[in-house]
């Protein structure tokens, strides 16, 4: 017998001496000690929604609330501070008022925009199959210059804020109402989706955070009755533009973890969030807001790169139209100034009250309005107005009657520009993918000079490289085609600068010229619908588009709106899908809802959802990582 049979043996014999004495034990009723459990993972904290605000800032307006309310603070996007020194000249940030308006160019674009305006209201027959009937300014003209308003009150009930005792900020309708003798500043911290960034007054990126946390702090503690020290306790969900300054979102983050203290904070889209508000799973999300207008495509809670589009135009455009209309028909309250905050006030309720988008209200209607500023009477004034209700709402599907010249009218989604704190960035990802590709392409090259020559394979390596460049060229993700129809995000390239010298360089220099072309021009809201739609990969995804148009925003919140923006989006959409899709639908109320709060809401859902556990960046881990945390979490691509 061998060594190894012994040890087998012995082996045998000393399991059944284990055997008989654990028989033994459990006879005498031994208790043996048993492995301890595997130690559970820690149970994810159960978040409670009372302790998470939801912040959806506008350009006009900002909502505010915890996640359990049934409606958030709304309040205007506004604040005013205190001047340091006496006699520091006095600066205001202009609402309705902006860049190339008083171009040359300017009135001769307004005016044909109105005619093509003029031209789609007599071309629309009204519901009963008879044609409009043209309401000139004119006739309007005439019977409004002889108007003279009636006094109602002697003195009104509307005061200036009070600033006896010198407050050095105040937010708000308090900013709003600030007398214009006293010594304040008055600056909008957001303008058309962006941090509102210039180079007068308050205008450094620092000056505009410090504004931010000024105002949301202001509300946190004021209308939610949260102590600012107990933000500590409290979570944070942000919800920021589809195409959005990565610098500012950064910068925002940092100031609401940092600054204000909050213990966490999650980042959401809102085109994301109006879907999950409006309980709708896909939809393209058309937000008109008062200075821009987004539109992307989302679906299963994902929003499609390629459908992004934000246009640089929204209610305060419609506004400041209405008021040009208003003067050429002889408005009554000739002192109007687009100069002053309360007469904005006044033309942006005249706006909401009188304007439509229902092409069977025709002629001439009487009506009034009222004017109730400080230390003024109350007037009452009888107007008589036409299709200036009509033709300025329409502005919105020609844009050009806005008279917006030589400013950048349509943004698309550009790559990011990188960040020195994130040096893993999707341009680390695309160098290092064309540094293998090259090492690849290489090896392929000496591979085919290493082999037997002769001329066949020198074909066959010559018609490879060939192969490799039309490669190169369709992992552009499909940009020829793409660029050609104007897509808007097909043309971000996916591969490294100088792989190919001269095809490539000719390309990106005509996309830039297709991109700049494009973006020069202000697509009206219709044609941008049927663009963001097109953009999609899929036709059962433009079908699922097409099918839930959803209009959010308080820019296109007009009688009428709903059927007239269903009209225009079937007459243009393309023949082959009116017979794929089987009904286009476009919904601006969802469950009876403001569409101004849909976002915010949607922000409040998200909050209760057991799948943002994972999206929650810490303090903690802010502090550590930095930006690097929302690349890992957001739930977008960052």
């Amino acid at each position: 017998m061998t060594q190894a049979d012994k040890d087998q043996d012995n082996g045998k014999e000393k399991d059944k001496e284990r055997d008989k004495e654990k028989d033994k034990e459990q006879q005498r009723g031994v208790k043996r000690p048993i492995a301890p459990p595997a130690i559970p993972d820690p149970l994810q904290e159960q978040i409670q929604s009372n302790f998470v605000i939801v912040i959806h800032p506008g350009s006009r307006t900002l909502h505010i609330g915890r996640a359990t309310d049934t409606l958030p603070v709304t309040i205007p996007h506004v604040i005013a501070r205190r001047h340091k020194q006496s006699g520091q000249p006095r600066y205001e940030d202009t609402w309705l008022l902006r860049e190339g308006l008083n171009k040359p160019e300017s009135n001769e674009q307004r005016q044909n925009g109105l005619k093509m305006v003029d031209q789609a209201i007599w071309s629309k027959k009204m519901s009963n199959g008879v044609r409009r009937t043209p309401v000139t300014a004119e006739q309007a003209r005439a019977y409004n210059c002889q108007i003279r308003p009636a006094v109602l009150d002697s003195s009104t009930r509307v005061k200036w804020t009070n600033t006896a005792h010198h407050p050095p900020h105040l937010v708000g309708d308090e900013a709003l109402n600030v007398n214009p003798s006293d010594c304040y500043n008055i600056h909008w911290p957001m303008v058309r989706g962006q941090l509102n960034v210039h180079s007068g007054p308050g205008g450094s990126l620092t000056a505009v955070l410090a504004d931010l946390e000024t105002i949301w702090g202001n509300v946190i503690q004021r209308q939610l009755d949260i102590p600012l020290k107990d933000l500590k306790y409290y979570r944070c969900i942000l919800l920021v533009p589809d195409i959005n300054n990565r610098q500012h979102i950064k910068e925002i983050v940092n100031m609401l973890l940092v600054n204000m203290g909050f213990s966490a904070i999650i980042v959401h889209q809102e085109s994301v969030c109006a879907t999950f508000g409006s309980g709708l799973s896909s939809a393209c999300v058309v937000d008109v807001g008062d200075q821009k207008t987004s539109l992307c495509c989302v679906e299963d809670g994902v929003s499609h790169r390629n459908s992004r589009l934000c246009l640089g135009y929204g209610g305060s455009d419609v506004t400041r139209t209405f008021f040009w209309l208003l003067q050429r028909a002889g408005f009554p309250y000739r002192d109007c100034q687009l100069s002053s905050r309360l007469d904005c006030q006044l033309l942006q309720h005249l706006k909401e009250t009188f304007c439509h988008l229902d092409q069977d209200i025709s002629g001439l209607q009487d009506h009034e309005f009222q004017t109730r500023f400080p230390e003024a009477p109350a007037l009452l004034y009888q107007v008589r107005l036409g299709d200036e209700k009509l033709k300025a709402p329409m502005g919105l599907f020609y844009p050009t009657t806005f008279g917006i010249v030589g400013q950048k009218m349509t943004s698309l989604q550009y790559r990011s520009q990188g960040d020195s704190e994130d040096p893993h960035d999707e341009h680390y990802l695309l160098a290092t993918q064309s540094k293998q590709d090259q090492s690849s392409k290489s090896a392929a090259d000496r591979k085919a000079i290493s082999r037997p020559c002769g001329s066949l394979d020198g074909e066959m390596s010559g018609q490879g490289g060939v192969g490799e460049l039309s490669d190169l060229h369709r992992g552009l993700g499909g940009a020829m085609k793409g660029e050609l129809e104007l897509g808007p995000a097909q043309g971000e390239c996916q591969m490294g600068a100088g792989e190919v010298e001269e095809p490539v360089s000719a390309h990106l220099s005509r996309k830039t010229a297709i991109m700049s072309q494009f973006e020069s021009k202000a697509l009206g809201l219709d044609k941008a619908i049927l663009h963001s739609i097109d953009c999609c990969a899929s036709d059962e995804t433009k079908r699922k588009m097409y099918s839930s148009i959803l209009v959010v925003g308080g820019g296109l919140m007009f009688h009428g709106a709903q059927d007239f923006l269903l009209h225009r989006i079937i007459n243009k959409m393309p023949p082959s899908f009116r017979r794929l899709v089987d009904n286009v639908e476009v919904i601006t109320r969802p469950k009876d809802m403001d569409p101004r709060l849909i976002s915010w809401k949607g922000g409040a859902v998200l909050a209760c959802l057991d799948t943002t556990q994972e999206m929650w960046i810490h303090q903690r881990e802010w502090q550590r990582f930095g930006v690097r945390m929302l690349r890992e979490r957001a739930a977008f691509v960052w």
